[in-house]
């Protein structure tokens, strides 16, 4: 029925009047990456620094827009943490062989379609860090705001990559029995939503949890999580969890384990819960002893700890860039080579068949072999006697890796 011109008018002006205010109620577009450099804003400079200028963890400031940008290259400066040692024995070198014309190199962007280059995407994601190996030497490194290739920089849930590694070297060497529940490892979880799961269940995140990680939804469970692990601030009368662990152990079962995939930080946390039982040592000294140790890093790294000292296996790790690149280069030359990035001793715990074993055993650990030297980077000196380390053999296409945070991302804190 076609409604009388008048009544088409009033309803056109009412739509008018309703994008118009639409369009008033849009909030201003985010800063630029140089408008919000920390360097630039002179944040935490000074001794003091101006009341102004101040970021606090407890406040919240800390994770706010723009101050974040100088938080996630100085977590340690606010909140507690535990060192990831890199052992005192020399770096393996990144040979370098830097080009010039990488920056010009263009692509058009998922969901866009204006084309955009790679150094203009510098800026556009809001990169403190990038840098990019290819057949094992450095042709790009880049660094923005207050991040400095002697710095740490928080690498996210690229922590979650660290552990898979170490707990498929212990399933591969028989020190976790992938098919056992949960709670045969952690008898605390036995009545949460994790007990009757199987660990592979776990290390695939094919898990029937009931956990948001919504990151755009204030009213997810990441969020809760992230304050019982004390890693955002906690409001005024908080009653909840103090500590991961007593997260965990709240988590309840919504649908049957072995589904879907479903990204869920807190499986991470609880793979590191079962890593510590099975050795007896905190996650950050297993991962110093079994990799950081052994592969000729240049720096140490750190992890961000809730309450009680444990570490945020989910996404807590602290890294210079170029380890993060030694370990993205162990990974890609044996892709490169095999066509996975896994060595048979890890395959088999993957049901595929093998061909070699990742993990060196100890007698050649005791006689100096380095995981470095299996992966083709430069000899850094011998190792000690310890657990098998991880190493990798032969030629690599490339890798690399990136660091940064920008205001239209909504990642896990």
């Amino acid at each position: 029925m076609k409604r009388p011109f008048a009544a088409r008018a009033v309803l056109s002006a009412l739509l008018g009047v309703g994008l118009a205010a639409g369009a008033a109620a849009q909030p201003a577009p985010p800063p630029s990456a140089q408008d919000s450099d920390p360097a630039r804003l002179g944040w935490m400079v000074g001794s003091p620094p101006p009341p102004d200028k101040i970021i606090r963890r407890d406040d919240g400031s800390s994770y706010r827009f723009p101050q974040l940008r100088w938080t996630f290259s100085n977590v340690r400066q606010l909140s507690p943490t535990t060192n990831v040692s890199r052992g005192l024995l020399p770096s393996s070198p990144l040979p370098r062989a830097e080009r010039n014309d990488l920056d010009a190199v263009g692509f058009v962007p998922i969901g866009r379609t204006d084309p955009m280059t790679w150094g203009q995407a510098f800026d556009a994601n809001y990169t403190d860090g990038v840098i990019v190996l290819h057949k094992g030497r450095v042709v790009y490194e880049r660094y923005a705001g207050v991040f400095k290739p002697t710095g740490q920089h928080i690498a996210q849930s690229v922590t979650k990559s660290f552990f898979g590694t170490l707990a498929a070297a212990l399933v591969a060497e028989g020190k976790i029995d992938e098919n056992a529940k949960v709670a045969q490892y952690v008898p605390e979880l036995k009545d949460s939503g994790f007990g009757d799961a199987t660990v592979r269940n776990v290390m695939d995140m094919r898990m029937g949890l009931k956990f948001s990680e919504a990151y755009a939804d204030p009213k997810a469970e990441i969020w809760s999580y992230a304050r019982a692990g004390n890693i955002l601030p906690r409001p005024p009368g908080y009653e909840g969890p103090r500590s991961f662990y007593e997260y965990l152990r709240t988590v309840q079962k919504t649908g049957e384990h072995g589904g879907a995939f479903s990204y869920q930080t807190i499986n991470s946390d609880v793979l590191g819960w079962i890593v510590r039982r099975v050795t007896g040592q905190s996650v950050g000294e297993v991962l110093s002893e079994r990799i950081w140790s052994r592969m000729g890093m240049e720096q140490d790294a750190y992890f961000s700890v809730d309450s009680v000292g444990t570490e945020f296996a989910g996404g807590g790790l602290n890294t210079g860039l170029r380890d993060l690149a030694r370990f993205g280069e162990m990974r890609a030359r044996r892709l490169r080579r095999h066509g996975h990035p896994w060595p048979g001793h890890l395959r088999r715990s993957e049901g595929r068949d093998g061909d070699r074993a990742l993990c060196v055993p100890p007698d050649r650990g005791q006689r100096g072999h380095r995981p470095d030297l299996a992966a083709g980077l430069p000899r850094a000196g011998p190792t000690p006697a310890g657990p098998p380390a991880i190493g990798v053999t032969r030629s690599c296409a490339g890798s690399g890796a990136r660091l940064g945070w920008g205001p239209r991302r909504r990642r896990h804190p």
